[in-house]
């Protein structure tokens, strides 16, 4: 619970014991809190609470809650899951640690500092050979700049090739501040793939 609703809890108890209405209460509120007011039926609801005698401005603990979900020895289990698996979704997690959805996030996300991210899309990985290779042609264009554009032919041509790409949710992976982001390299055209046609 924030600490603005916990004030506004406060101020509806206040206002009640001074005998004011449901609706004068929500409107001073949002005159008071503006777009940040609690909504009209939790006013009502606590209204109501209060009304009845109630004291207490904080939520009592539901007996379906599981107070203890969040140990160290969920937050362990849950460490070495994502460690073995990094694309699995929240809710698979909690299915194996038998803890709720929120529990979980909660865990991935304060306890542990990490967070679900997309592959990074490159172009294509160059390995050393093709890129000392690349760099050797263009220093060798560069030299030679005798009207290379004059010499440029174009064509008509169209590239058509088919391939099953991964979606990106598919890729999506945990991962901490510190670990690198995964790189996915576009589908290259190749001699199986591609079929030249002229248009």
């Amino acid at each position: 619970m924030s600490e603005l609703e916990l004030e506004q809890r406060m101020n509806i108890k206040f206002l009640v014991k001074l005998g004011k209405s449901g609706n004068k209460i929500r409107d001073m509120l949002v005159q008071v809190y503006g777009d940040n007011a609690m909504k009209k039926t939790a006013v009502y609801k606590w209204v109501i609470r209060f009304s009845e005698g109630r004291e207490s401005v904080t939520d009592e603990e539901r007996s379906g809650w599981l107070a203890t979900s969040r140990t160290e020895e969920n937050i362990a289990k849950i460490r070495q899951i994502v460690h073995e698996n990094l694309w699995l979704t929240v809710r698979s997690i909690a299915e194996q640690v038998n803890v709720d959805i929120e529990t979980v996030r909660k865990i991935l996300a304060e306890d542990l500092d990490m967070r679900k991210v997309f592959s990074k899309m490159v172009p294509k990985e160059l390995t050393k050979e093709q890129k000392q290779r690349r760099d050797t042609k263009y220093q060798d264009i560069l030299e030679r700049q005798d009207d290379i554009l004059g010499r440029v032919i174009t064509g008509d041509e169209t590239w058509v090739y088919q391939y099953d790409p991964e979606r990106q949710w598919q890729s999506a992976q945990w991962k901490t501040a510190n670990s690198p982001r995964q790189k996915k390299k576009k589908k290259s055209i190749g001699p199986n793939q591609a079929s030249k046609q002229c248009c």
